[in-house]
């Protein structure tokens, strides 16, 4: 029994011992690069925008609502409380790259969008669309 008991410790050490990096890793992704004091450096397209477009419907609107209200059945389902979009003073205060960190590292219940899933340039637009939502320019 002892040596069962042993060898289940350590089937868990070795696994956690050879997650650690992944998920080290992982972190100072997200933590590590903000992009908080960055101006977005893409310059908005026709074509972009409706990319950007079908990407907030696809992954923002469920919660977000299609017109960024926030007030959506799964919000409510969900309990949470989001920001009215539709309101400029709403992102008012937000830099691009806050709101790029935000999206690409999630926030509460807000999943992160991976660097796989959505290249940067394509959540650069989707902060520009964001913003187009209420028309609020960047705060400096």
């Amino acid at each position: 029994m002892k040596t069962i008991n042993f060898l289940s410790l350590l089937a868990v050490v070795v696994v956690l011992s050879a997650l650690t990096p992944a998920l080290r890793s992982a972190q100072d992704t997200t933590a590590g690069s903000s992009h908080a004091k960055l101006t977005n450096p893409v310059k908005p397209t026709p074509e972009h925008q409706a990319r950007a477009k079908e990407i907030f419907k696809i992954d923002c609107a469920m919660c977000h609502g299609d017109n960024g209200n926030g007030k959506t059945d799964l919000a409510r389902d969900m309990n949470l409380t989001l920001k009215d979009w539709t309101d400029p003073s709403t992102l008012g205060s937000k830099t691009d790259g806050q709101i790029f960190d935000i999206i690409r590292g999630g926030m509460d219940k807000m999943p992160p969008e991976s660097e796989g899933r959505a290249p940067d340039e394509i959540l650069w637009n989707l902060v520009i669309y964001v913003r187009s939502i209420a028309a609020a320019p960047p705060a400096k």
